[in-house]
Protein backbone atom coordinates (compact mmCIF):
# COMPACT_ATOMS: atom_id res chain seq x y z
CA UNK A 1 0.00 0.00 0.00
CA UNK A 2 1.35 3.66 -1.07
CA UNK A 3 2.42 5.54 1.82
CA UNK A 4 2.35 8.63 -0.11
CA UNK A 5 -0.11 11.37 0.75
CA UNK A 6 -3.49 12.01 -1.25
CA UNK A 7 -3.72 15.69 -2.22
CA UNK A 8 -6.77 17.00 -0.74
CA UNK A 9 -9.51 17.75 -3.51
CA UNK A 10 -9.88 20.58 -4.84
CA UNK A 11 -12.46 23.53 -3.80
CA UNK A 12 -15.42 23.04 -6.37
CA UNK A 13 -15.42 25.84 -9.01
CA UNK A 14 -18.26 27.81 -9.34
CA UNK A 15 -19.61 29.96 -11.98
CA UNK A 16 -22.62 31.19 -13.73
CA UNK A 17 -23.32 28.06 -15.28
CA UNK A 18 -22.45 25.94 -11.95
CA UNK A 19 -23.37 28.09 -9.11
CA UNK A 20 -23.74 27.11 -5.72
CA UNK A 21 -27.45 26.44 -4.56
CA UNK A 22 -26.88 28.91 -1.46
CA UNK A 23 -30.09 29.58 1.30
CA UNK A 24 -30.38 33.12 2.68
CA UNK A 25 -29.87 33.44 6.44
CA UNK A 26 -29.89 36.82 6.65
CA UNK A 27 -32.45 39.84 5.60
CA UNK A 28 -32.01 42.73 8.22
CA UNK A 29 -33.07 46.47 7.22
CA UNK A 30 -30.33 49.11 7.22
CA UNK A 31 -32.54 51.94 7.13
CA UNK A 32 -34.75 53.22 9.35
CA UNK A 33 -38.52 53.31 8.87
CA UNK A 34 -38.55 57.56 7.82
CA UNK A 35 -36.24 56.47 4.92
CA UNK A 36 -36.85 57.09 1.29
CA UNK A 37 -34.70 54.16 0.69
CA UNK A 38 -34.85 50.34 1.91
CA UNK A 39 -31.55 49.25 1.75
CA UNK A 40 -30.15 45.88 3.43
CA UNK A 41 -27.52 43.66 4.74
CA UNK A 42 -27.98 40.17 3.46
CA UNK A 43 -26.13 37.06 4.94
CA UNK A 44 -25.80 34.13 2.91
CA UNK A 45 -24.69 30.93 3.87
CA UNK A 46 -21.75 29.20 2.23
CA UNK A 47 -21.64 25.97 4.28
CA UNK A 48 -20.58 22.88 2.11
CA UNK A 49 -19.81 24.80 -0.69
CA UNK A 50 -15.92 25.07 -0.25
CA UNK A 51 -16.30 29.08 -1.61
CA UNK A 52 -13.26 31.18 -0.77
CA UNK A 53 -13.06 35.13 -0.99
CA UNK A 54 -10.79 38.12 -1.06
CA UNK A 55 -12.00 41.61 0.22
CA UNK A 56 -12.50 43.50 -2.56
CA UNK A 57 -14.52 40.56 -4.60
CA UNK A 58 -18.26 40.80 -6.24
CA UNK A 59 -20.69 37.94 -5.45
CA UNK A 60 -22.62 36.90 -8.41
CA UNK A 61 -26.61 35.84 -7.56
CA UNK A 62 -28.93 34.30 -9.91
CA UNK A 63 -31.80 36.18 -9.07
CA UNK A 64 -35.82 34.80 -10.12
CA UNK A 65 -38.66 37.31 -11.47
CA UNK A 66 -41.48 38.71 -8.96
CA UNK A 67 -44.02 36.00 -9.31
CA UNK A 68 -46.93 38.90 -9.73
CA UNK A 69 -45.27 39.99 -12.96
CA UNK A 70 -44.96 36.82 -14.29
CA UNK A 71 -48.49 35.95 -14.09
CA UNK A 72 -49.19 39.92 -15.15
CA UNK A 73 -47.14 39.03 -18.47
CA UNK A 74 -48.93 35.44 -18.90
CA UNK A 75 -52.34 37.08 -18.81
CA UNK A 76 -51.33 39.82 -21.43
CA UNK A 77 -49.92 37.48 -24.06
CA UNK A 78 -53.65 35.99 -23.81
CA UNK A 79 -51.83 32.43 -22.60
CA UNK A 80 -51.93 29.95 -19.61
CA UNK A 81 -48.67 29.76 -18.52
CA UNK A 82 -48.76 25.87 -19.19
CA UNK A 83 -47.96 26.39 -22.98
CA UNK A 84 -44.54 24.48 -24.20
CA UNK A 85 -41.43 27.21 -24.82
CA UNK A 86 -37.56 26.78 -25.22
CA UNK A 87 -35.83 27.54 -21.99
CA UNK A 88 -32.80 29.71 -21.55
CA UNK A 89 -30.89 25.97 -22.68
CA UNK A 90 -33.72 25.14 -24.91
CA UNK A 91 -35.03 22.33 -22.99
CA UNK A 92 -38.98 22.80 -23.05
CA UNK A 93 -40.55 23.67 -20.17
CA UNK A 94 -43.86 25.97 -19.42
CA UNK A 95 -44.17 29.34 -20.14
CA UNK A 96 -44.20 30.55 -16.55
CA UNK A 97 -41.40 28.61 -15.62
CA UNK A 98 -39.56 29.84 -17.71
CA UNK A 99 -40.59 33.43 -17.83
CA UNK A 100 -39.70 33.25 -13.49
CA UNK A 101 -36.28 32.23 -14.04
CA UNK A 102 -34.78 31.87 -17.45
CA UNK A 103 -35.29 35.39 -19.15
CA UNK A 104 -35.22 39.19 -18.56
CA UNK A 105 -38.98 40.81 -18.57
CA UNK A 106 -38.99 43.74 -16.88
CA UNK A 107 -37.90 45.73 -19.28
CA UNK A 108 -38.77 45.81 -23.39
CA UNK A 109 -35.73 44.87 -26.02
CA UNK A 110 -35.79 46.81 -28.87
CA UNK A 111 -36.28 43.31 -31.22
CA UNK A 112 -39.45 42.96 -29.51
CA UNK A 113 -40.32 46.64 -30.62
CA UNK A 114 -39.03 45.56 -34.09
CA UNK A 115 -41.40 42.74 -34.02
CA UNK A 116 -44.28 44.45 -32.86
CA UNK A 117 -43.80 47.15 -35.44
CA UNK A 118 -43.82 44.22 -38.21
CA UNK A 119 -47.19 43.23 -37.27
CA UNK A 120 -48.55 46.68 -37.92
CA UNK A 121 -48.31 48.75 -34.99
CA UNK A 122 -47.77 51.98 -36.59
CA UNK A 123 -46.72 53.73 -33.39
CA UNK A 124 -43.44 51.82 -32.30
CA UNK A 125 -43.20 51.77 -36.50
CA UNK A 126 -42.27 55.54 -36.34
CA UNK A 127 -40.21 55.40 -33.33
CA UNK A 128 -37.59 52.79 -34.93
CA UNK A 129 -37.23 55.58 -37.75
CA UNK A 130 -33.01 56.56 -37.03
CA UNK A 131 -33.98 60.17 -36.30
CA UNK A 132 -36.64 59.39 -33.15
CA UNK A 133 -33.59 57.41 -31.43
CA UNK A 134 -33.88 59.76 -28.37
CA UNK A 135 -37.56 59.17 -28.55
CA UNK A 136 -37.35 55.37 -28.27
CA UNK A 137 -35.18 55.25 -25.92
CA UNK A 138 -37.37 57.54 -23.79
CA UNK A 139 -40.41 55.24 -24.66
CA UNK A 140 -38.73 52.44 -23.47
CA UNK A 141 -36.29 53.52 -20.75
CA UNK A 142 -36.89 57.04 -19.00
CA UNK A 143 -36.53 57.30 -15.75
CA UNK A 144 -40.14 56.41 -13.81
CA UNK A 145 -41.35 56.10 -18.01
CA UNK A 146 -39.91 52.69 -18.70
CA UNK A 147 -42.24 50.21 -20.58
CA UNK A 148 -41.63 46.42 -20.07
CA UNK A 149 -44.17 43.87 -22.10
CA UNK A 150 -46.96 43.97 -20.00
CA UNK A 151 -47.31 47.47 -20.91
CA UNK A 152 -46.93 47.63 -24.62
CA UNK A 153 -49.15 44.30 -24.51
CA UNK A 154 -51.62 45.88 -23.10
CA UNK A 155 -51.17 49.59 -24.97
CA UNK A 156 -51.56 47.66 -27.91
CA UNK A 157 -54.20 45.02 -27.48
CA UNK A 158 -54.57 44.14 -31.28
CA UNK A 159 -50.86 42.88 -30.72
CA UNK A 160 -50.32 39.02 -30.34
CA UNK A 161 -47.76 36.88 -29.98
CA UNK A 162 -47.57 32.96 -29.47
CA UNK A 163 -45.69 32.12 -26.14
CA UNK A 164 -43.11 30.46 -28.35
CA UNK A 165 -42.94 33.21 -30.83
CA UNK A 166 -42.88 35.54 -27.91
CA UNK A 167 -39.73 34.55 -25.88
CA UNK A 168 -37.62 34.25 -29.06
CA UNK A 169 -37.69 38.31 -28.10
CA UNK A 170 -36.43 38.01 -24.83
CA UNK A 171 -32.81 38.41 -23.69
CA UNK A 172 -31.50 35.92 -21.09
CA UNK A 173 -31.72 36.41 -17.32
CA UNK A 174 -28.07 37.59 -16.16
CA UNK A 175 -26.60 37.26 -12.99
CA UNK A 176 -26.39 40.10 -10.90
CA UNK A 177 -22.61 40.96 -9.07
CA UNK A 178 -22.49 43.09 -5.57
CA UNK A 179 -19.61 43.96 -4.20
CA UNK A 180 -19.08 41.88 -0.83
CA UNK A 181 -19.30 43.63 2.42
CA UNK A 182 -17.95 41.09 4.72
CA UNK A 183 -13.80 39.70 5.18
CA UNK A 184 -14.03 35.50 5.44
CA UNK A 185 -11.73 35.78 7.99
CA UNK A 186 -14.63 37.62 10.25
CA UNK A 187 -17.04 35.30 8.46
CA UNK A 188 -15.60 32.13 7.55
CA UNK A 189 -19.16 30.19 6.71
CA UNK A 190 -21.00 33.11 5.15
CA UNK A 191 -21.13 35.94 2.31
CA UNK A 192 -22.92 39.77 3.72
CA UNK A 193 -23.79 41.90 0.96
CA UNK A 194 -25.05 45.45 1.39
CA UNK A 195 -27.75 45.87 -1.22
CA UNK A 196 -30.94 48.99 -1.97
CA UNK A 197 -34.12 47.19 -3.18
CA UNK A 198 -35.37 49.20 -6.18
CA UNK A 199 -38.70 49.78 -6.28
CA UNK A 200 -40.74 52.54 -8.62
CA UNK A 201 -43.85 53.43 -10.38
CA UNK A 202 -44.53 54.23 -14.09
CA UNK A 203 -47.63 53.60 -15.89
CA UNK A 204 -49.50 53.31 -12.32
CA UNK A 205 -47.81 49.72 -11.83
CA UNK A 206 -45.40 49.48 -9.61
CA UNK A 207 -42.12 48.24 -10.66
CA UNK A 208 -39.29 46.16 -9.00
CA UNK A 209 -35.48 45.31 -9.17
CA UNK A 210 -35.13 41.71 -10.38
CA UNK A 211 -32.46 40.71 -7.61
CA UNK A 212 -32.80 43.68 -4.80
CA UNK A 213 -36.41 42.55 -4.40
CA UNK A 214 -35.66 38.39 -5.00
CA UNK A 215 -33.66 39.19 -1.86
CA UNK A 216 -35.56 41.50 -0.32
CA UNK A 217 -38.65 39.91 -0.96
CA UNK A 218 -38.56 36.27 -1.67
CA UNK A 219 -35.84 34.36 -1.17
CA UNK A 220 -36.55 33.18 2.22
CA UNK A 221 -37.08 29.78 3.96
CA UNK A 222 -35.46 27.14 2.45
CA UNK A 223 -35.61 28.49 -1.20
CA UNK A 224 -32.02 28.77 -2.54
CA UNK A 225 -30.54 30.82 -4.79
CA UNK A 226 -27.17 30.32 -7.33
CA UNK A 227 -23.86 32.15 -6.45
CA UNK A 228 -20.78 32.35 -7.68
CA UNK A 229 -17.60 33.99 -6.82
CA UNK A 230 -16.58 36.79 -9.04
CA UNK A 231 -12.77 37.77 -8.41
CA UNK A 232 -12.01 41.47 -8.62
CA UNK A 233 -8.17 41.27 -7.47
CA UNK A 234 -6.69 42.55 -10.40
CA UNK A 235 -8.32 46.27 -10.11
CA UNK A 236 -9.71 46.14 -6.47
CA UNK A 237 -7.93 44.78 -3.59
CA UNK A 238 -6.13 45.84 -0.69
CA UNK A 239 -2.60 46.51 -0.30
CA UNK A 240 -0.57 43.87 0.63
CA UNK A 241 1.77 45.76 3.06
CA UNK A 242 -0.80 46.07 6.40
CA UNK A 243 0.91 49.23 7.55
CA UNK A 244 0.33 51.05 4.21
CA UNK A 245 -2.88 54.10 5.16
CA UNK A 246 -6.02 53.57 2.79
CA UNK A 247 -8.43 56.43 2.07
CA UNK A 248 -11.86 54.75 1.26
CA UNK A 249 -14.80 57.09 0.11
CA UNK A 250 -17.95 54.40 -0.31
CA UNK A 251 -21.19 56.45 -0.29
CA UNK A 252 -24.68 54.75 -0.24
CA UNK A 253 -24.12 50.68 -0.87
CA UNK A 254 -20.67 51.68 -2.34
CA UNK A 255 -19.74 51.38 1.46
CA UNK A 256 -19.76 47.40 1.03
CA UNK A 257 -16.57 46.12 0.00
CA UNK A 258 -14.81 48.85 2.61
CA UNK A 259 -16.87 47.31 5.75
CA UNK A 260 -14.86 44.16 4.29
CA UNK A 261 -12.00 46.06 4.04
CA UNK A 262 -12.03 46.96 7.49
CA UNK A 263 -12.56 43.56 8.76
CA UNK A 264 -9.97 42.03 7.27
CA UNK A 265 -7.43 44.22 8.16
CA UNK A 266 -8.83 44.25 11.31
CA UNK A 267 -8.92 40.18 11.56
CA UNK A 268 -5.17 40.54 10.06
CA UNK A 269 -4.12 42.75 12.93
CA UNK A 270 -2.85 45.23 9.88
CA UNK A 271 -1.78 48.82 11.74
CA UNK A 272 -2.05 50.88 8.53
CA UNK A 273 -4.57 53.61 9.62
CA UNK A 274 -7.63 53.06 7.85
CA UNK A 275 -9.73 56.30 6.73
CA UNK A 276 -13.56 55.85 5.53
CA UNK A 277 -15.58 58.29 4.29
CA UNK A 278 -19.47 57.52 3.60
CA UNK A 279 -22.37 59.64 2.44
CA UNK A 280 -25.91 58.88 2.53
CA UNK A 281 -29.12 61.37 2.70
CA UNK A 282 -30.17 61.21 6.56
CA UNK A 283 -28.05 60.18 9.44
CA UNK A 284 -31.29 58.99 11.78
CA UNK A 285 -31.93 56.85 8.55
CA UNK A 286 -29.46 56.12 6.65
CA UNK A 287 -26.72 56.06 8.31
CA UNK A 288 -25.50 51.94 7.34
CA UNK A 289 -22.89 50.26 10.22
CA UNK A 290 -23.44 52.97 12.51
CA UNK A 291 -22.35 51.14 15.65
CA UNK A 292 -19.71 49.24 13.73
CA UNK A 293 -17.83 51.82 12.26
CA UNK A 294 -18.76 54.01 15.54
CA UNK A 295 -17.01 51.63 17.70
CA UNK A 296 -14.08 51.14 15.34
CA UNK A 297 -13.59 54.81 15.15
CA UNK A 298 -13.94 55.36 18.92
CA UNK A 299 -11.10 52.53 19.32
CA UNK A 300 -8.92 54.05 17.51
CA UNK A 301 -8.81 52.21 14.27
CA UNK A 302 -10.77 53.91 12.23
CA UNK A 303 -11.03 58.11 10.59
CA UNK A 304 -14.52 58.08 9.89
CA UNK A 305 -16.23 61.05 8.41
CA UNK A 306 -20.01 61.64 6.93
CA UNK A 307 -21.85 63.44 4.43
CA UNK A 308 -25.76 63.46 5.03
CA UNK A 309 -26.75 65.46 2.23
CA UNK A 310 -30.15 66.52 3.56
CA UNK A 311 -29.42 66.84 7.01
CA UNK A 312 -29.21 70.93 6.48
CA UNK A 313 -30.17 73.43 3.77
CA UNK A 314 -27.02 73.47 1.73
CA UNK A 315 -26.33 69.60 0.37
CA UNK A 316 -23.04 67.79 1.72
CA UNK A 317 -21.95 65.48 -0.24
CA UNK A 318 -18.41 62.95 -0.11
CA UNK A 319 -16.57 65.44 -2.29
CA UNK A 320 -17.29 67.95 -0.21
CA UNK A 321 -16.33 66.11 2.91
CA UNK A 322 -12.89 65.53 0.92
CA UNK A 323 -11.89 69.27 0.04
CA UNK A 324 -12.72 69.86 3.43
CA UNK A 325 -10.34 67.99 4.55
CA UNK A 326 -7.96 68.40 1.67
CA UNK A 327 -4.38 69.48 4.12
CA UNK A 328 -4.88 65.28 5.77
CA UNK A 329 -6.02 63.86 2.39
CA UNK A 330 -2.78 65.53 0.69
CA UNK A 331 -0.80 64.57 3.82
CA UNK A 332 -2.19 60.53 3.79
CA UNK A 333 -1.22 60.92 0.36
CA UNK A 334 2.15 61.58 0.35
CA UNK A 335 2.46 59.38 3.39
CA UNK A 336 1.48 56.41 0.56
CA UNK A 337 -1.75 56.31 1.05
CA UNK A 338 -4.03 54.11 -1.02
CA UNK A 339 -7.24 56.02 -2.89
CA UNK A 340 -10.02 54.02 -2.94
CA UNK A 341 -13.81 54.94 -4.87
CA UNK A 342 -16.97 52.51 -4.71
CA UNK A 343 -20.57 53.26 -5.93
CA UNK A 344 -22.15 55.68 -8.74
CA UNK A 345 -19.92 55.88 -11.86
CA UNK A 346 -22.08 58.53 -13.71
CA UNK A 347 -21.41 61.63 -10.93
CA UNK A 348 -20.30 60.58 -7.61
CA UNK A 349 -17.05 58.90 -8.66
CA UNK A 350 -16.46 62.05 -11.44
CA UNK A 351 -17.11 64.39 -8.97
CA UNK A 352 -14.94 62.61 -6.20
CA UNK A 353 -11.89 62.40 -9.21
CA UNK A 354 -12.39 66.06 -9.57
CA UNK A 355 -11.84 67.24 -5.83
CA UNK A 356 -9.22 64.59 -5.83
CA UNK A 357 -7.00 66.39 -8.81
CA UNK A 358 -8.03 69.81 -6.83
CA UNK A 359 -6.44 68.46 -3.96
CA UNK A 360 -3.06 67.90 -5.50
CA UNK A 361 -3.41 70.89 -6.93
CA UNK A 362 -4.03 73.16 -4.02
CA UNK A 363 -2.42 71.47 -1.48
CA UNK A 364 0.67 69.95 -3.11
CA UNK A 365 1.26 73.74 -5.00
CA UNK A 366 1.30 71.82 -8.68
CA UNK A 367 -0.25 73.12 -12.17
CA UNK A 368 -3.40 71.52 -13.40
CA UNK A 369 -1.30 69.01 -15.74
CA UNK A 370 1.03 68.39 -12.83
CA UNK A 371 -2.02 67.12 -10.89
CA UNK A 372 -3.18 65.20 -13.75
CA UNK A 373 0.39 64.07 -13.74
CA UNK A 374 0.15 62.94 -10.58
CA UNK A 375 -2.92 61.03 -9.98
CA UNK A 376 -1.98 59.35 -13.49
CA UNK A 377 1.04 58.07 -11.39
CA UNK A 378 -1.13 56.85 -8.38
CA UNK A 379 -3.36 54.89 -11.03
CA UNK A 380 -0.29 53.44 -12.67
CA UNK A 381 0.88 52.29 -9.11
CA UNK A 382 -2.13 50.82 -8.25
CA UNK A 383 -2.79 53.58 -5.18
CA UNK A 384 -5.91 54.87 -6.84
CA UNK A 385 -8.55 51.69 -6.98
CA UNK A 386 -12.37 52.32 -8.33
CA UNK A 387 -15.61 49.55 -8.38
CA UNK A 388 -17.91 51.87 -9.85
CA UNK A 389 -21.31 51.07 -11.69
Amino acid sequence: MSTESVPAPAAPVYSNKNPFHARHLVNLMLTGSGSEKDTRHHEISLEGSGIKYSAGDALGLQPTNCPDLVQELIVALHATGEELVPGRDGTLKPLRTALFGDYAITFTEKKFVEAAAEKGIQKLKDLLQPERSEDLKKYLSAQNECRDYVDILREFPELHFAPEEFVKYLRKMPPRLYSIASSLLAHPDSVHLTVAAVRFTAHGRIRKGVASTFMAERWTGDTTAGIFLQSQQKHFFLPSDGNTPIIMVGPGTGVAPFRAFIEERQALGHKGANWLIFGEQRRAQDFFYEEQFTKLANDGFLRLDTAFSRDQAEKIYVQHRLEQNASDIWKWLEEGAEFFVCGDKTRMAADVDNALHRIVETQGGKTPDEAKEYVAAMKKAKRYKRDVY
